[in-house]
């Protein structure tokens, strides 16, 4: 017979007397996390590691602080590391629609854009005021009126020789013409055609003569002009050099060491001395009238003429202390990669280099970058954008018009910025086997995984870790203390989260909803300090907002609509113990689970299966029986048996092995036909070898047989048989407890299927004699007499 448990076993306790403390207003609050030694390891591993692929990816269940870890380990790193250089966008003088990157040390991107302000401002001044003084325009005045007059002077040699042939020049807006002179007087067409042939044949003879000597002429004054444009355009430029060129020469010497800065510089000189009339010339007139009133019908504005000598300034680190540590809960594909934005001007789609917008990658780089897994894979684009930066190292701002084909605007190409960015990614460990299964180089990307657990050996150290916890949400939401039984009541339940005896939660969130709720409780009862009852009274609150389908579940089975005994002995019908869980809330159901027996050879039949209401797990339990049965009774004759295995009122599917035990008393009983008790639940799985193994939720299921014993009333011999092996998963709430020390209720441990049918059936399982036999009265040898007798009916009924 097997060994009930002693309340002492059934939770492991802890008292005040394990702390030296009261309160908690007299221990210091935690710092860092705990009972995650090996995940802070592997954290702290690879935020050192500065290679490229050492990307972290920190996998466990929700609510177990990663992310308050990871960003508090970052930013602690991080401070001491060097804050990474600022980055502009400017003006690409060679190729518009592709804007340079430009770089430059921590707050010197700041001063570059104020430094181009203050510069462009100053050339427009200094052009203004160059091109408008006197001694320009006498310069200009005494070049254009040398080149007046060579041009008058090569105008006076054609006429002079036009007159040496009696041609006479005349100017107009078309050209030069040639008219003949005849007689002293220039003549028309009319005239020319009353001529008679031989002085026509003179006058086209000559002009002939005229026309090739006028075109060399020509060609000079075409040459002179030339020059007299070019001359002037060299005056523009030594004037305006003058005005600017100890300008530029300044900022060129202050942003020296920087190469492709003096480059873009002296672009920018070239820029201004080549459109120097945009400078100076004298701005139109505001226009009067109806197109004043309304712009769509007046002239397009005029163009910022010092627009593209702007600075466009993405990454401003001028306030930085360290390096960027960047959080991100919505890393749709423009805020990670920025975006380039678009004004619509009469109509039509504009953009410039300008509107170019930094993201969060441009933020985090030189720095690192804290995302959630599934935030990210939930954003169209967002994850093939990120590996793309950590595969390129590189941040190249393709428009999201681009990415979905959907150009309808003139697009930029700004310059790609070179990235260094360590991605941490947060998530479960179902997402970090999708992108492994998935992307065949995740692995490659994120070398370091820091596997974060959900539970912690719960020894003295982690207990004062846990009372340091308490503290520090204490002192971060300046709530009152916790005095000393209250702490024991938390641990308790982290035990109780885990139902494990030596084990603690790591899921602090949840731990944290129970700390602010009993600290609502202590304030509505005016309390100075939270105590065991405050912490209690929350877990039952807690429990009563969750257990309406659990207490609909309980009506049915006090009302006898769901049919289960806790009383009597039945042949063929044992309770079993199942678990049904809510997402958060989760609580043990009885079923009656019925077995029948009879000739044949169908052997056993799962009706769950038959009716497609079992799982997986639950049909290898079923074979398991299958295994032991063949073991046990069939070594010198053929199983000639049909059964029925059925979980009564079961109408939404079951699946596990918990009940594989369970099903096989129920076997054995309607066989033997000895009944079982039905004060006694059973929960346990058996291996073919009648060894009875773990099952999960015991303390659920215990639990829920208790409470419908306790609405029919205990009679003093309830109880449940559970594998001996669960004994350290038992933490059980205080009202079971006190019913197992008052012996209302019993809890029994077993490890052979031969404890459980001497418990269940009060008859003891029987061993094999040294021929083979079993007692004849025990059960093992009531079943062989009964199977032997199906055998022998069966092959009579085969030889008829």
């Amino acid at each position: 017979m097997a060994q009930e448990l002693k309340y002492t076993q059934l939770r492991n306790g802890c008292f005040p007397e394990d702390f030296s403390f009261r309160t908690t207003g007299e221990i210091p609050p935690l710092e860092g996390i705990i009972g995650q030694e090996r995940a802070v390891r592997a954290f702290d591993f690879g935020l050192m590691v500065k290679m490229k692929g050492y990307n972290i990816y920190m996998s466990g269940p929700s609510g177990t602080g990663k992310t308050t870890y990871a960003k508090a380990s970052t930013e602690k790193l991080a401070a001491t590391e060097p804050v990474p250089r600022d980055w502009c966008y400017v003006y690409n003088f060679q190729n518009p629609r592709n804007p340079l990157a430009l770089r430059f040390e921590k707050g010197m991107g700041k001063q570059f854009k104020e430094d181009m302000s203050e510069l462009v401002q100053l050339l427009k001044t200094e052009i203004q005021k160059v091109f408008r003084a006197e001694e320009y325009e006498k310069q200009k005045s005494d070049l254009m009126r040398t080149f007046d007059e060579k041009r008058s002077s090569l105008m006076e040699d054609m006429s002079k020789m036009a007159a040496e042939f009696d041609f006479q020049i005349k100017t107009t807006n078309s050209g030069i013409y040639f008219m003949p002179i005849v007689n002293g007087n220039a003549i028309g067409e009319e005239e020319y055609d009353a001529l008679d042939e031989d002085v026509k044949n003179e006058i086209e003879k000559n002009s002939q003569v005229v026309q090739e000597k006028a075109g060399a002429i020509m060609r000079d004054i075409r040459e002179l002009d030339k020059a007299s444009k070019k001359e002037l355009e060299q005056l523009e430029y030594q004037v305006g050099m003058f005005a600017i060129g100890h300008h530029i020469s300044g900022i060129q010497e202050k942003y020296q060491d920087c190469k492709r800065v003096i480059e873009y510089i002296n672009e920018v000189r070239e820029d201004v001395l080549e459109n120097l009339g945009q400078f100076y010339e004298d701005e139109e007139d505001s226009d009067e009238g109806i197109s004043s009133l309304l712009p769509m019908l007046g002239k397009k504005p005029a163009e910022d003429v010092t627009l593209k000598y702007k600075v466009n300034l993405i990454v401003d680190h001028s306030k930085s202390e360290g390096a960027p540590v960047v959080v991100s809960f919505n890393p749709t594909y423009n805020n990670l990669m920025g975006e380039v934005e678009y004004d619509s001007e009469f109509g039509n789609l504009t953009t410039d280099f300008m509107k170019i917008k930094g993201g969060l990658l441009h933020k985090a780089n030189g720095g690192y970058f804290i995302v959630q897994a599934q935030d990210i894979l939930s954003m169209p684009q967002a994850w093939e954008a990120l590996r793309r930066v950590i595969k390129t190292k590189e941040i190249n701002m393709d428009s999201s018009r681009d990415q979905l084909g959907a150009t309808v605007a003139p697009t930029l190409k700004p310059e790609p910025i070179p990235a260094d960015i360590k991605v941490i990614m947060i998530g479960s460990n179902y997402y970090y086997e999708l992108l492994s299964e998935y992307d065949e180089e995740f692995d490659k990307f994120f070398k370091i995984k820091a596997d974060f657990d959900y539970e912690m050996p719960r020894n003295p150290e982690n207990m004062w870790k846990l009372a340091g916890f308490i503290k520090r949400f204490v002192e971060q939401e300046k709530t009152m203390e916790f005095d000393a039984s209250a702490v024991c009541a938390v641990l308790e339940y982290s035990s109780r989260l885990v139902e494990r005896q030596n084990k603690l939660s790591t899921r602090f969130n949840q731990l944290a909803e129970i700390l602010c709720e009993a600290v609502t409780w202590a304030k509505m009862e005016n309390a100075q300090v939270v105590t065991a009852a405050h912490v209690k009274k929350t877990v039952y609150e807690k429990e009563q907002r969750m257990k309406l389908y659990e207490e609909k579940l309980g009506e049915m089975l006090d009302e006898h609509v769901i049919m289960i005994d806790t009383e009597g002995r039945v042949i063929g019908q044992i309770n079993g113990l199942a678990v049904l869980d809510m997402g958060s809330y989760a609580f043990g159901n009885p079923s009656r689970i019925t077995a029948t027996t009879y000739v044949g050879k169908s052997g056993l039949i799962n009706i769950e299966k038959e009716a497609r209401l079992s799982g997986q797990t639950h049909d290898k339990g079923v074979q398991i029986i299958n295994g032991f049965l063949g073991q046990t009774y069939a070594q010198e004759f053929p199983l000639s048996l049909s059964c029925r295995i059925c979980f009564e009122q079961n109408y939404n599917g079951i699946d596990g092995d918990s009940a594989s035990s369970t099903e096989l008393y129920c076997i054995l009983s309607s066989l033997s036909e000895v009944p079982i008790r039905q004060d006694l639940a059973v929960t346990g799985s058996v291996n073919q070898k009648g060894e009875i193994q773990a099952i999960g939720g015991v303390t659920h299921k215990i639990e829920g047989f208790y409470d419908l014993c306790k609405k029919r009333g205990l009679t003093g011999t309830q109880g449940v048989v559970i594998p001996a092996s669960n004994i350290k998963d038992l933490v059980l709430k205080d009202e079971v407890v006190e019913s197992v020390r008052n012996g209302e209720f019993h809890i029994y441990p077993i490890s052979q299927i031969g404890e459980g049918i001497a418990l269940l059936m009060g008859m003891s399982a029987g061993e094999k004699d040294a021929e083979g036999n079993y007692p004849e009265n025990s059960i093992h040898g009531l079943v062989m007499k009964k199977l032997k007798k199906f055998d022998v009916l069966a092959r009579n009924k085969g030889k008829a």
